[in-house]
């Protein structure tokens, strides 16, 4: 029962928060490098006084899975840096290379503490239990949303100590096994309890970020996502950009009333949901404008007529019949700009040529053809 909050908790954590965990582990090298540190004077020092080379052995074992470990933070700094973004299989990866080298490090210092007490230097023996209970802490801190990991430091750090203790069966070694296993009762309480509170923390975190990109009234997303999805989704390969303005809107919301227009732009939302890919963007600028960018542009003209006639078709609001149409503008990348301001710009203008054609769709390369030919330009109608 007491893995059964963690593992529920630990089960309900996004792609997203998963990410962040694990790029937490890695955030610093501080305390690899300060327990290697740590370890290698204290064993340099035992080693010189008791000449004893099983201590030498794990101080160099030490060390050596220290700087390994290092490598790896390394090693996954530089591939959070590149393309294309971890997903949840390869970050489990990380994940695992992570709790392994903390796991090895931390049987490594139990051994090393087990050693000191059964050399019987007293100086030694608190200095190599003081970096295995140094350590100890900083896996409550650092290994909290994984407790069955900060569970299995504990024990690595805790178990051969303890064992050595108990062992020897005078009233002080007793003691001391006794304190070992109370610290890891105690430390394993500080994980769950910073377990349940890093949880709640991240997911309001997440939550609050998601409410921040999301329009209330339509619930897609608000006109703050373009500055950062759009020029992620344009440097990823061609787009379309579909700028979209509601005809007859302002009619229908004086006649009917706000309700009925918060409840048509609600349903106008719904319909292009319902026709744009799981990987496209749909934005509310405010309003009656929404955009839409496509991430597949071979069919951007498809999408333009599918839009018309999805939006041109009849809404039923509480009973009454609202008719409503759609004017369009539709830029392409890279042909109509390779940037996010350009493809902006160029999709507004050919709205406004739909518009001034009282509806419909402009692509806006037939506005480039009409201003080198002098020609009237072409204009997409509503099958």
């Amino acid at each position: 029962m007491l893995f059964d909050r963690m593992e529920s908790g630990r089960a309900s954590i996004s792609d997203a928060v998963h990410l962040e965990v694990i790029t937490g582990f890695h955030g610093t090298t501080m305390p690899t490098i300060l327990a290697a540190a740590c370890q290698a004077m204290v064993g340099a020092i035992t080693t010189y006084e008791t000449g004893d080379l099983v201590t030498a052995a794990l101080t160099v074992a030490g060390v050596a899975v220290a700087i390994v470990r290092l490598f790896e933070i390394f090693a996954f700094r530089r591939r959070l840096a590149r393309s294309p973004r971890l997903g949840r299989m390869e970050a489990a990866r990380w994940e695992r290379l992570y709790v392994t080298g903390t796991v090895v490090t931390a049987l490594i210092l139990g051994l090393f503490a087990a050693r000191s007490i059964v050399l019987g230097d007293a100086l030694c023996c608190v200095m190599a239990i003081g970096i295995g209970f140094g350590f100890g802490a900083g896996v409550v801190a650092r290994l909290a949303l994984r407790p069955v990991a900060a569970l299995l430091d504990l024990v690595a750090i805790a178990a051969p100590a303890a064992i050595v203790t108990f062992l020897q069966p005078d009233l002080r070694h007793v003691g001391l096994g006794l304190l070992i296993l109370m610290y890891v009762v105690a430390s394993f309480e500080m994980v769950r309890l910073s377990f349940n509170a890093s949880i709640n923390q991240i997911t309001l975190k997440r939550q609050f970020e998601q409410l921040s990109r999301v329009d209330p009234m339509t619930g897609v997303a608000n006109r703050s996502v373009l500055a950062t999805d759009l020029p992620a989704m344009l440097a990823a390969g061609t787009i379309a950009v579909h700028t979209l303005d509601l005809d007859r809107f302002k009619e229908a919301n004086d006649r009917f009333g706000h309700p009925v227009g918060d409840a048509l732009l609600k349903q106008v939302a719904g319909r292009l949901r319902a026709i744009a890919a799981p990987e496209d963007l749909l934005v509310r600028m405010g309003g009656d404008e929404f955009v839409l960018v496509q991430r597949t542009a071979d069919d951007a003209e498809a999408m333009a007529m599918r839009i018309v006639q999805a939006i041109g078709a009849p809404y039923d609001i509480d009973g009454q019949t609202v008719e409503l149409g759609v004017s369009v503008g539709i830029a392409v990348a890279p042909d109509d700009g390779r940037t996010a301001e350009a493809l902006l710009s160029r999709s507004d203008k050919a709205l406004y040529r739909a518009k001034e054609r009282r509806g419909g769709y402009v692509l806006a390369r037939e506005l480039r053809t009409t201003a080198a030919s002098g020609q009237t330009v072409s204009e997409g109608l509503a099958a």
